[in-house]
């Protein structure tokens, strides 16, 4: 048997910025830009104040703040919120099967905030909590979301546990056991999908990370094998014992997963399981200037776990519509564009978007690309009225994607895009560069000022 919890302790406790590829701090500085500033757009949303209104006002120190109001909260109250408003648009950065990113980010913030931490050891932290999950993640052979778990509200809870435990300078039993602790707090369900408790998951995983954290400072204690005991966290997400509980972890040969992993930003705020085949719809109604009258089919090909998620046929909501591979197609048939604006309740009813609806099939392949939990590729098949039929051909990756990635002058038109014409140019352009320059600040309090 391995020592997973205790091996895992250790590697966060010792590691520091040095150890890192550059590669891996370029993209942890870009998940976190990103993040902020779709962070901001959803703070927007009705949801966040809702629980906000909720939950906002418990018992506490007020030592972390809410993004971008300032308003101030508890450590905990701020993790959750602000992790509310980082993914309920679903517009935040993907990787590992979920959302790294938004579960980490707020957490981050808010416990940095509170520690008096640096730029570069939240950065550290950020890549220690990635590489958690990304080691987690790889012992479990079949798809989470196949059985029915969100990976981010599963596994986000113990990445988000070992980045606080490294800001507040835990020893590696100290992280280990905030993250045994994390363990009893993953809960998420795909089920939830297509509503509000989505959103609510990843927020909640991010601040248990940071409750279990404070905890096992405090003396709170956990079992050490919490991670791979036969009657453990990986073993009770398995389905017929596939957990790979054995599985050695050598930090000084391992690999960096957030270079081969990486991050993928998207250019949608919809589902991820979309964005290949938008890529391939726009590409086909924009060459061959299609309308939606013109078209009397669209066929989508793409993977059985994609369909799963997307479980919303006949939306009429926007919220709703983020879940759907209907909407993507009629979003890309009648705006040419899949953006917040057509992402609302006025344009999900719309009479020319409901009338594509029926309108496209999905085929789907159990087949998986390796290292993914999609399907190899998306292909995308439009039929006019007349008869005529355009192929896309497979999409493999998505633009964006890690191996498609945004330059960093379209990363900065999405966060400016993203903050709104409630912010200045000047404070638009102070925060992105502190945020691609994070190592470089002295802490969060750099970041939350230049938006306030």
């Amino acid at each position: 048997m391995s020592s997973l919890t205790l091996d895992l302790g250790r590697f966060v406790a010792d590691l520091s910025l040095r150890q890192i590829p550059s590669e891996g701090c370029d993209t942890a500085r870009r998940g976190m830009a990103d993040c902020f500033g779709v962070l901001i757009a959803g703070s927007r949303d009705p949801e966040v104040a809702l629980v906000d209104r909720e939950l906002g006002h418990a018992s506490g120190a007020a030592l972390a703040s809410l993004i971008p109001s300032g308003a101030r909260r508890s450590v905990e109250t701020a993790a959750l919120v602000n992790g509310i408003a980082a993914h309920i648009l679903d517009y935040d950065d993907v990787s590992l099967d979920g959302h790294p990113s938004a579960v980490l980010v707020p957490a981050i913030l808010a416990q940095a905030e509170a520690s008096g931490s640096s730029g570069v050891e939240m950065l550290t932290a950020y890549i220690a909590g990635f590489e958690v999950w990304a080691e987690l993640l790889e012992r479990q052979p079949v798809p989470l979301h196949r059985k029915g778990w969100h990976p981010s509200a599963v596994l986000g809870p113990i990445a988000s546990a070992a980045a606080c435990a490294k800001l507040r300078g835990l020893d590696a039993k100290g992280v280990s056991t905030a993250m045994a602790i994390a363990a009893s707090m993953s809960a998420g369900l795909v089920a939830n999908f297509g509503s509000m408790t989505k959103s609510f998951q990843v927020g909640r995983a991010g601040q248990s990370g940071l409750i279990a954290a404070r905890l096992a400072q405090a003396g709170l204690t956990a079992s050490l094998d919490a991670l791979e005991h036969p009657a453990g966290l990986l073993m009770a997400l398995s389905v017929a014992g596939d957990a790979e509980l054995d599985r050695p972890f050598d930090a000084a040969r391992k690999e960096w997963h957030i270079v081969g992993h990486g991050l993928s930003i998207k250019r949608y705020p919809i589902c991820y399981a979309t964005h290949r085949s938008i890529d391939a719809a726009l590409d086909l109604v924009e060459r061959h200037d299609l309308s939606p009258e013109q078209v009397e089919r669209i066929h989508v090909l793409t993977g059985r776990t994609q369909m799963l998620m997307l479980r919303n046929n006949r939306p009429q909501t926007g919220l709703e519509a983020k879940f759907s591979m209907q909407f993507a197609m009629a979003a890309a048939l009648c705006a040419r564009h899949v953006g917040l604006a057509e992402l609302t309740d006025a344009f999900v009813k719309r009479p020319d978007v409901q009338a594509i609806f029926p309108r496209v099939a999905l085929t789907g392949t159990d087949a998986i690309k390796e290292g993914s939990n999609f399907a190899p590729a998306d292909e995308v098949e439009i039929t006019t009225t007349k008869g005529q039929t355009f192929k896309s051909g497979p999409v493999e990756y998505a633009k964006g994607s890690h191996e498609r990635p945004l330059s960093r002058e379209q990363l900065w038109d999405k966060f400016a895009d993203c903050l709104g014409e409630g912010f200045s140019a000047d404070r638009k352009s102070r925060a992105f560069e502190n945020l691609m320059s994070l190592d470089r600040l002295n802490g969060a309090g750099d970041l939350v000022s230049p938006v306030q």
